[in-house]
């Protein structure tokens, strides 16, 4: 019986600017009993950044310590220390500056709205994609949930060659949803942009092809046509979520409420920081990483970044923290620092760091942030993210996890920019993984490591710097 096959760019495509990719199906993959390959996965190259940073000391305790959230995921993760940025290293300066946007770059700020190179993230696109690539994937994803405002290198960390931002942040899951997936136009006599997005969900726009591929007629099996419709469901339940409609007036549709939690100038009032909660906090993230996973599944991102709190993040948080069942923390800045304003955030308690003290307060917020970035990441490796190869989106794709100190106390530039963790996947084999590594190198020389694995002849840095590539890295 011959098999019907079908391209795995399929996408379904509407009305306006909506786009929605198909899951990997078993139609998509070329049977090894025809005597052919199985599709190549693409390549993919992510920029995950946290605020504020672990102290090099604290990194040393591996996953007794603050990295315990990332130990679920060890096997598919190359835990780097002692990865100094040297390269940030500018006189009157420091981490929250030259850390965060040498993050990626490993190369200083020039001036306060750009990055002193590109990332690697766009090395890599303009390499592997030097055409550009298809038309249905959004160029470079850029996204994330930060309060502290300022300058641009504080929550951006996608670059291009000149060192601009490659796309624009979309900080709220309604921005992140419609970057993503596009938004419907209905007709022209409804003016009101806040009504036509409630009135019609995207998927309203690709409902004929949706019952093609679910309905008798269909090219697919059975368990590829279930599975279609789940992954339809599943944009649908967090389009409901990014949107949050509530109860609809009978009468017709009403705006549905913004983000809970602040943007923009309201984000970062004075840079003495905001109030918020625990809960507030990981409901505005974990949606945002969720959307920011199904853009990636559904091969609608390749590149990017995605910021979990900003450098220098400026918050007073409050609210019981739990981790493996139990309580690890019981978050109240405020009321711990006994300040006001800015003396009374969570940035404070990397200022106060010291290897001779308990530093609770650190650990807690260290071990918070990395859960959450073990939260993005294991939405990469489940199941439903198997591609032909076998392996998870996880696996094939370089996903490179840093922030921006090694330390906090900015009474030593050099310390701040010294030992500054990174952790990087396997990018399809390329790296090994399965271990935490004491490099003891540059980032620069890191970074050019990862971009020699792609066989990206370019290099970061100035170009008569002799370039030292770290073979300890490399599968």
């Amino acid at each position: 019986m011959k098999r019907t096959r079908i391209s795995r760019r399929t996408m379904l495509q509407g009305a306006g600017a909506v786009v929605i990719g198909l899951p990997l199906l078993e139609e998509m993959l070329i049977a090894p009993a025809l005597g052919a390959t199985q599709n190549q996965v693409p390549i993919r190259a992510f920029n995950v950044f946290f605020g504020l940073g672990i102290p090099a000391p604290l990194q040393k305790e591996g996953f007794d310590g603050v990295l315990e959230p990332l130990r679920p995921l060890s096997d598919k993760l190359l835990i780097l220390r002692g990865v100094d940025q040297l390269r940030c290293d500018r006189s009157g300066m420091n981490a929250h500056y030259d850390g965060a946007t040498g993050a990626f770059t490993a190369e200083p700020p020039d001036g306060e709205a750009k990055a002193g190179g590109p990332s690697i993230d766009q090395v890599i696109r303009r390499n592997c994609y030097p055409d550009g690539l298809p038309p249905s994937i959004v160029p470079t994803l850029v996204g994330g949930t930060f309060f502290r405002r300022s300058r641009v290198g504080r929550y951006v960390h996608s670059y291009n060659d000149d060192g601009t931002v490659a796309a624009a942040m979309q900080e709220t899951p309604r921005d992140l949803f419609e970057r993503v997936f596009g938004t419907v136009r209905v007709a022209d006599s409804e003016t009101d942009l806040r009504q036509r997005r409630l009135k019609r969900s995207v998927l309203d726009a690709v409902v004929e092809q949706y019952k093609f591929y679910t309905g008798d007629r269909s090219p697919l099996g059975a368990t590829s046509r279930a599975r279609v419709a789940d992954h339809l469901e599943r944009i649908r339940e967090y389009e409901q979520r990014a949107f949050a409609p509530g109860q609809r007036d009978p009468h017709g549709p009403t705006l549905p409420p913004e983000s809970q939690v602040a943007h923009g100038g309201e984000a970062d009032p004075g840079g003495e920081g905001i109030d918020i909660t625990l809960d507030e906090l990981i409901t505005e993230w974990r949606l945002m990483a969720d959307l920011y996973a199904l853009a990636i599944q559904t091969d609608r991102a390749r590149f990017g970044a995605i910021t979990f709190l900003a450098a220098g993040e400026r918050i007073r948080l409050k609210g019981k923290y739990d981790y493996a069942g139990r309580t690890v923390f019981e978050f109240d800045d405020a009321g711990q620092r006994k300040r006001a304003g800015s003396a009374g955030c969570s940035h404070e308690w990397w200022h106060d760091f010291s290897e001779d003290k308990r530093n609770e307060q650190l650990r807690a917020h260290a071990h918070m942030k990395l859960r959450e970035v073990a939260y993005f990441l294991g939405r990469l490796a489940s199941s439903e993210c198997l591609e032909a190869n076998g392996k998870t989106i996880l696996e094939n794709s370089l996903i490179t996890i840093s922030t921006e100190s090694g330390d906090g106390r900015h009474n030593d530039v050099k310390r701040e920019l010294s030992g500054i963790f990174h952790a990087v996947t396997g990018a399809n084999g390329r790296f090994k993984t399965g271990q935490i590594l004491d490099v003891g190198a540059e980032g620069i020389d890191v970074y050019n490591t990862l971009l020699g694995a792609f066989d990206v002849s370019r290099r970061l840095g100035p170009a008569n710097r002799e370039s030292r590539t770290v073979d300890a890295i490399r599968a």
